[in-house]
This record gives C-alpha cells, sequence and structure tokens, in this order.
C-alpha cells in the first residue's frame, strides 16, 4: 500500500523517532549489523547507545559539537545515538577530506572532542589526521570508553531498555540533529547543519515516494559522513524497520558482492563508479537477489545501465538526486518507473522552483524548500546562516517535466562561455563517455585568448582522441562547440571519498599542465 507523506510525520526528535520504530516493529526485532556479523536488535541498540552515551555526557556539554570519526559499522551507528540519547549534537567528520579541510571543520564546527577507534586508526593508517587534530580537539577512543563501563552504567542501559523515554535527554524537532559537511567537489567544504526533524522527514519521504518492506536488509558501504550514506543507509531502515548492514568501505570490490548474497541484502547503496567496479567483479548471483540499487552523488551512465541489466536479471538501478543541504533526497526513480537519464521524481513534501539562466536553453537554476531543507550553514564563529525563506539554491541547472521528473543539465558553474555561447561542461562529459563507455572523464574549462573559454577533457584512457568525439558529435547532432580539443590523459581521474569527481583537484591538474606546456 502506498504512503501518504504527512509533515507532521516528521516533526519528531531522531531519538524519539528511534523509539517508535522499536514500538512498532519490535524491541528484539536484530536491526543493526556490519562485518563483524553480531546482529543488534532495537533494544541492544538503545542499550548501547546509553551505556556509551553516559561515558560520552561526561566529558562534554549539553548540545555540544562532538566529532565522529568512525568508518561506517555498528560502532558509528551506536555513537551516533548515543549522542542524541544525551542530547549532545554528532558532528561527522570526513576523514578522506584532507588534513586542512579537516582542522577547519573542526574549527567552524567548535568540535572540542572527536571520537574514535584504535583500530580504525591503525588499520587506516590515519595517524596523521589524530596528530592534525590533536591540541585543538582531545581525541577519545571508543575501546577505552567501552573499558570503563562499569556496574553502574550496565544497569542504567538494562532500565534504559525498559523505560528509555524516561532516561533519554528531551530533544525537539527543531534542535540540532547533525553536522555534515558538503562534499568539496567544486571548492571548500561547507558546514551544514540539519535539524532532527529534518533527517526524520527526509526518511519519511522516501518511504512515501518508494514503498519498502520491513523484511529488506539495507546494504550500506558509504561513509556516515556522507549525506547519503547517514541517512538512506542508517536512518531510513532503522526508522523504517529494515536492517541496515553498514560495510566500513566502499572500495573493496572484491569482498562486498559474495558479502551483498550472503547477508540476503535487498537494496544497495551505492555510486556509480562504486556499482560498476562491483559488477566487474560480481558473481552471476551476488547482485541477482537485490530488490533494486540506488545511485546518488553522480551520474549513472548507461553502461552501468547496461552491465546490471545484463549480468544480474534486470535489477533496476534507480538513480537519484540530492544535497547535503536537502537531507539529502530531494528526487529518486521508481522500481516501476524508471526513467534512464533522469534523476527521478521529486519526493512528496518538496517544493520547486526553476529560474531561467541566461544564456541556457531547455532549463533553468534549481531550488528547493520543504521539511528535509536544512537549517542552514555555519558561518563564522559557528553562528547559523539559514536558507533564505526557506529555498535552497541547489546551484545546479536543471529541466523538469510537467509530472515532476528531473534532468540535470550541469551546475551553474559548470558551464563555459566559448565564442559567446553557453557550453555544459556536463554534456561535454556525456560525449566523451559515450565514446568511451568503461573510462573516467571529467571536463573543465581554461581561459581562452581568442574565445574566452576552452574546454580540457581529463580521462583515464590512453587512446582518447578528439577525432573520435567530433565524430560521435556530428553523429548525434551535438554541437561541435561541446567537444573538448584539449585532451588531459592521466592513470587516473581523481574522486572524493564518497565517490565523486574531485574537479578542484582536476581543474588545479589541467592548469598546471597548460603552465608547464
Amino acid at each position: 500500500m502506498p504512503v501518504v507523506f504527512k509533515v507532521e510525520d516528521g516533526r519528531k526528535a531522531l531519538f524519539d523517532a528511534l523509539l517508535d520504530a522499536r514500538d512498532r516493529y519490535g524491541a528484539n526485532k536484530a536491526i543493526l549489523e556490519d562485518q563483524d556479523r553480531n546482529p543488534l536488535s532495537y533494544t541492544d541498540l538503545v542499550r548501547a547507545s546509553f551505556a556509551l552515551g553516559r561515558k560520552i555526557a561526561a566529558m562534554t556539554r549539553p548540545g555540544e559539537n562532538v566529532g565522529v570519526l568512525l568508518p561506517s559499522g555498528s560502532a558509528a551507528v551506536v555513537t551516533f545515538f548515543a549522542l542524541h540519547a544525551f542530547g549532545r549534537v554528532p558532528t561527522m567528520l570526513n576523514f578522506t577530506a584532507g588534513l586542512r579541510n579537516l582542522k577547519a571543520a573542526c574549527q567552524i564546527a567548535g568540535v572540542k572532542r572527536v571520537l574514535t577507534a584504535h583500530k580504525f586508526i591503525e588499520l587506516g593508517k590515519l595517524h596523521d589526521i589524530v596528530d592534525a587534530l590533536e591540541g585543538p580537539c582531545a581525541i577519545t577512543y571508543l575501546e577505552d570508553v567501552r573499558a570503563t563501563i562499569g556496574v553502574g552504567d550496565k544497569l542504567l542501559a538494562a532500565v534504559a531498555g525498559v523505560f528509555p523515554r524516561r532516561l533519554r535527554v528531551p530533544a525537539k524537532p527543531d534542535d540540532p540533529g547533525v553536522v555534515l559537511f558538503t562534499s568539496g567537489s567544486f571548492g571548500a567544504p561547507r558546514g551544514v547543519v540539519l535539524t532532527q526533524a529534518n533527517l526524520v522527514s527526509n526518511a519519511e519521504q522516501i518511504a512515501a515516494h518508494i514503498e519498502l518492506d520491513p523484511d529488506w536488509v539495507m546494504f550500506n558501504p558509504l561513509p556516515v559522513f556522507h549525506c547519503f550514506g547517514l541517512t538512506g543507509g542508517v536512518i531510513l531502515p532503522l526508522l523504517k524497520g529494515m536492517k541496515a548492514f553498514q560495510y566500513p568501505s566502499p572500495l573493496h570490490t572484491k569482498q562486498i558482492p559474495p558479502l551483498i548474497k550472503d547477508v540476503g541484502a535487498s537494496v544497495l547503496f551505492a555510486t556509480d563508479t562504486f556499482l560498476n567496479h562491483y559488477a566487474r567483479a560480481a558473481e552471476s548471483d551476488e547482485l541477482s537477489g537485490l530488490q533494486f540499487i540506488v545511485c546518488g552523488a553522480e551520474k549513472v551512465r548507461e553502461e552501468t545501465h547496461n552491465l546490471i541489466a545484463d549480468l544480474f536479471g534486470g535489477v533496476p538501478v534507480l538513480e537519484g538526486y540530492g544535497a547535503t543541504e536537502a537531507s539529502p533526497v530531494i528526487a529518486v526513480n521508481l522500481p516501476d518507473d524508471n526513467r534512464r537519464g533522469t534523476v527521478g521524481k521529486i519526493l512528496p513534501g518538496v517544493e520547486v522552483r526553476i529560474e531561467p539562466v541566461e544564456g541556457i536553453d531547455g532549463g533553468g537554476r534549481f531550488f528547493v524548500r520543504g521539511p528535509n531543507i536544512m537549517a542552514g550553514y555555519l558561518g563564522e564563529g559557528g553562528v547559523l546562516e539559514p536558507p533564505v525563506d526557506g529555498w535552497h539554491d541547489t546551484g545546479d541547472v536543471v529541466s523538469m517535466t510537467i509530472d515532476g521528473w528531473i534532468s540535470i543539465k550541469g551546475r551553474v558553474k559548470r558551464f563555459a562561455k566559448i565564442g559567446g555561447e553557453m557550453v555544459s561542461l556536463t554534456a561535454a562529459e556525456d560525449i566523451a563517455a559515450a565514446v568511451w563507455p568503461d573510462g573516467r572523464h571529467a571536463v573543465i574549462s581554461l581561459p581562452d585568448k581568442k574565445k574566452g573559454e576552452r574546454l580540457v577533457l581529463v580521462t583515464d584512457r590512453p587512446d582518447a582522441a578528439v577525432a573520435a568525439m567530433v565524430a560521435h558529435a556530428q553523429s548525434v547532432g551535438a554541437p561541435e562547440l561541446s567537444v573538448p580539443r584539449k585532451i588531459l590523459k592521466v592513470p587516473q581521474v581523481p574522486v572524493l571519498g564518497t565517490g565523486k569527481t574531485d574537479y578542484v583537484a582536476i581543474q588545479r591538474m589541467a592548469e598546471t599542465e597548460a603552465r608547464a606546456a
């Protein structure tokens, strides 16, 4: 039965929403698991959250932004809810962002304490991160905290398992739910404050958009410092009765496909890049049991759609679209109405506005408003900068059908002016992807004395040639202005930890190459 989205359904504090799900789906239902294969029930999760949360509360202040530096796993989920149980704000730190960005994130969010794990730091060889953060921040290791949990803590946890609403710190829907940081694909990351209602609302919106089954298992290899991994991979399944299976890294191409089969996963969250790798490494029966796959963060290539369709019995790959500022999902395709080339239908409860952009036909600048839109960005001194009248400017240029399906034409910044014409860098990337579908490509623009700007293709295809792109453009009627005339061949196109193309690094590479030429 389709679910109708009601704004009031999302007006809950996050821990209370977890407790409501516990009451609805059963306190003893196994709801969380990771690669250690030690499943936790709702009650186990609540008890663990209170036991750990009491210790963290003793070293932090109510309302404090507390850094979380952990991979996807049960420990990260327990830590997240432990902070909520005692009125602290999880501040999810991107350990792939580089030392400079990490230090800036802690500074802008006012983080004084970072929670991490010895095992994670050792296995990831992340000692340089600890060294960089230690000083401005106190580093607390979860193994050390657990070692101090005594009889009193365990007694509190046991009582909390029975009477959690009496013992948790009350919170309001508009209280901060998490501090996240934008990906930094196109510039410096920004601190984003999402309220508890933002997060709960987005889970409710998704559940009203796609029919979900509480018996399903959600497989999440995406990092919880990324909003897609946090909301889609953790909050959504926990609030909707589905087991959330957490895996610590999307990069483990050979290990993930057999594990998907072994845990009986129903839904996989991924990006196009990671999914393509899983498909190539998987046996024919390892992904075929999935109900569908949801991809975000980057465009899904036709080659990936075809690969999954050919190898795994037509499992739908649902491309979606979102932004950290929107908690993150704004639109997503449907299992029974999956329109390739689009990012899906707008979620219920999301208002949209499309404003014309000079020089760009057939689309406009995309603004969104709704219960999932952030409280605001963190400005200097931690001052909150809310979106004007609740509207978030996505910075994307889109077109939309009458029935609400969205197609991305590019970012406002991802257009170049060549000979007076506006040219989409995304369209130029599509030409390269059509000619060499198994490669990774990025197009940026550089200044040009004659034409204003010129396009540069950065690609991992050693055989890439301008002539092949020109021929394809002519065959499909694409303007030749969209064909990059300069090609920079690299062993690997830079990507962020989330799988997104790292345009900042690529721009720097191209500019360095241009200066050396």
